[in-house]
């Protein structure tokens, strides 16, 4: 089993606060122990220590490690060798060659959030351990010059969406795993919404998050309604009598519908 088994909200918990572990894994179906951004560079020994210590179930947890090439990158791979964690988040991940360092009993889900990650998604997608790629837009700006990811209405700019579509093609094209990136404003809940729901349709796996209150918001988003659902038992069920393209409920239907009507269903956990 992995974490992506679990569902769709993957809640981010910084690694020097083990008193929060717990609770992050009660409240999500999956949490990313972050020894990176959220740790400063004075805490990342204490970090380390409590992830040691953590007894967590290994399944539904990620590790984010420092970005390859730093020191820290190094000492973070030497304490999950001492943990039960297998799944490892690679932090502005650049390349491949960034990856030979890491043991192969561990998946890997690599983090395109520079230019160069991004532009090398294609390959990580097809590295036999990369389980998984998730996109960041902050860092991604910030590697390109630019100031912000959003517009002043909220909305991603062009370069942002342009990066969060090329991570989720390149995943879909290899059968790993897409993670959808995390919404920072925490108060703006109409828009997390939206952009789950908009991860959810365009098939993402799942969506990150920094703090349990968004986690509902996405699990909802990526669960269908009872409309949808209804309408996905209804003609697939027709299509057992069915050959070929047929209309239902006044809408045509052939295998790329039926494929939709079988994700629908399996988001619902039917």
């Amino acid at each position: 089993m992995s974490v992506f088994d679990h569902g769709p909200a993957i809640l981010f918990c910084p690694a020097d606060r083990p008193e929060r572990f717990g609770k992050a894994l009660e409240r999500a179906d999956a949490v990313i122990l972050d020894l990176e951004d959220a740790v400063a560079p004075s805490a990342k020994v204490a970090a380390r220590g409590a992830l040691i210590e953590s007894e967590l179930d290994p399944d539904r947890v990620i590790v984010r490690v420092n970005p390859p090439g730093t020191d820290a990158f190094v000492a973070d791979l030497a304490t999950l060798s001492q943990t039960d964690y297998r799944t490892v988040m690679v932090a502005k991940a650049e390349s491949v060659k960034q990856l030979r360092d890491i043991d192969g009993r561990f998946s890997i889900i690599a983090l395109c959030e520079t230019a160069r990650g991004v532009a090398a998604a294609e390959k990580f997608a097809a590295h036999d351990q990369v389980s998984g790629l998730m996109w960041g837009a902050e860092d991604l700006v910030a590697s390109l010059g630019g100031t912000g990811s959003r517009k002043p209405n909220g909305r991603y700019r062009d370069i942002a969406r342009h990066a969060r579509a090329r991570v989720l093609l390149a995943a879909g094209a290899r059968g790993k795993a897409a993670i959808d990136a995390v919404h920072l404003d925490i108060a703006e809940t109409k828009r997390l919404r939206i952009e789950a729901t908009d991860a959810a349709a365009s098939g993402f796996t799942a969506t990150a998050c920094i703090h349990p209150s968004q986690v509902g918001i996405i699990r909802a988003a990526y669960r269908p309604d009872d409309a949808a659902v209804a309408w996905a038992r209804g003609v697939l069920s027709a299509a057992r009598t069915e050959r070929g393209v047929f209309t239902y409920e006044g809408r045509m239907v052939d295998e790329p519908v039926l494929r939709h009507a079988r994700a629908t269903l399996a988001r619902s956990g039917d």
